[in-house]
């Protein structure tokens, strides 16, 4: 990370909505808010909504807009991207967003049980190599499910074929409630003022011709979650800033 991106982060450590919590400190001190988000930080009882994943926090802080009685938290481990959504947020006063610093595979260790009503993710790295990667993957399920409310939502926005793919198969697999699947949102006339929310890189795949495909769904409580013992065709291109994608090949 550059010095300007160095000191934008160190910048962001002064706004009161901003909280970070490094893998560095997490076997040794508990982080501050679990449990308490509602009560210390946005100081009502609205439901909170979180972005993982959030890169530049656009769907976070226009989710904020689209629902002021809804408490949003954007996530991301890199903070140089954070920042841009967190200035709007502090610019524009939204008393209800905030964003959090810290690795998605700690998430549980932020949030305490039933704090959490609603999951985004919005274009999250397919992680083709590694299930356990996935932010879809049951991995991850086990450990939302810490957090989530019974029969949470889960959103999932992708451009990745491989991860709508995989994550629908691991829905099926485990008979989770689904809302809505799509493999093209835009052309689906499901696009309303929230799916019609478009991130920085979304808007990149949406100029290259790319469809971009959309699932909610809810995660219950009961029973152990299953991996789907299938294989998924591998994206034949290549993403903004992620590794070389092949479609000459599967993976689980």
């Amino acid at each position: 990370m550059g010095k300007g991106k160095l000191d934008k982060f160190a910048d962001m450590r002064e706004y009161q909505h901003v909280f970070e919590y490094p893998y560095s400190v997490a076997d040794n001190v508990p982080f501050q808010m679990k449990g308490k988000w509602n009560k210390e930080f946005f100081k009502n009882d609205n439901p909170i909504v979180l972005e993982l994943g959030c890169g530049r926090g656009e769907y976070t802080v226009g989710l904020g807009k689209l629902y002021p009685h809804k408490n949003f938290i954007g996530v991301d481990i890199k903070g140089s991207r954070m920042w841009t959504g967190a200035t709007q947020a502090l610019k524009e006063n939204m008393t209800n967003v905030a964003f959090l610093r810290t690795n998605i595979e700690i998430i549980d260790r932020m949030f305490a049980e039933n704090e959490v009503s609603e999951i985004w993710l919005t274009f999250s790295d397919p992680q083709m190599k590694k299930a356990t990667k996935r932010l879809t993957s049951t991995y991850f399920m086990n450990r939302y499910r810490k957090f989530l409310v019974p029969d949470g939502i889960i959103h999932l926005k992708t451009d990745s074929n491989f991860m709508f793919t995989y994550t629908k198969y691991m829905v099926q697999e485990n008979n989770l409630p689904v809302d809505f699947m799509t493999e093209d949102l835009y052309g689906s006339g499901l696009v309303d003022e929230i799916l019609g929310i478009r991130t920085y890189y979304e808007q990149q795949w949406l100029d290259r011709g790319l469809n971009i495909k959309y699932l909610k769904f809810h995660l219950t409580k009961e029973g152990e979650l299953r991996e789907p013992d299938v294989e998924v065709e591998l994206d034949e291109y290549r993403s903004y800033n992620r590794s070389k994608r092949s479609g000459l090949a599967t993976s689980k």
